[in-house]
């Protein structure tokens, strides 16, 4: 199959072939439309608000990537131990599983199952 492409502003006829590509930079072709195809329309994902900033006292626990929250462990009041999975998100199409940095309570659960977070958003205070 050949189409005429437009370089630098200067016309050439390219030929496609299965699995390979010519060029001919010999012949300009002049005044020859370029056979157009259209793009494909990707259509982004619907994506639940963030939410709003964390209103508990303590160390906020945060989102070390941006990603879609799975699943949510904890509730507010929760107690805690270092180690313990509160959020799994995620990323790349890969589980990430956020866990507690030390023993504490839960003084506030900011994000819940579906939410779409970006890198450093807080999901939780513990105190």
């Amino acid at each position: 199959m050949k189409y005429v492409i437009t370089l630098n502003g200067k016309k050439y006829e390219v030929e496609v072939e299965k699995g390979q590509a010519t060029a001919s930079f010999m012949g300009l072709v002049k005044d020859q439309p370029a056979p157009v195809q259209p793009a494909p329309v990707q259509q982004a994902p619907a994506q639940q608000p963030a939410a709003p900033a964390a209103s508990g006292d303590g160390e906020p626990v945060k989102a070390p990537m941006p990603g879609t929250i799975l699943q949510v462990n904890v509730s507010n009041g929760q107690k805690v131990k270092a180690g313990d999975i509160l959020f799994v998100l995620e990323a790349m199409k890969m589980e990430n599983e956020i866990v507690a940095p030390k023993d504490g309570t839960i003084t506030s659960v900011v994000v819940s199952k579906g939410a779409s977070v970006q890198t450093d958003a807080v999901l939780a205070t513990l105190q």
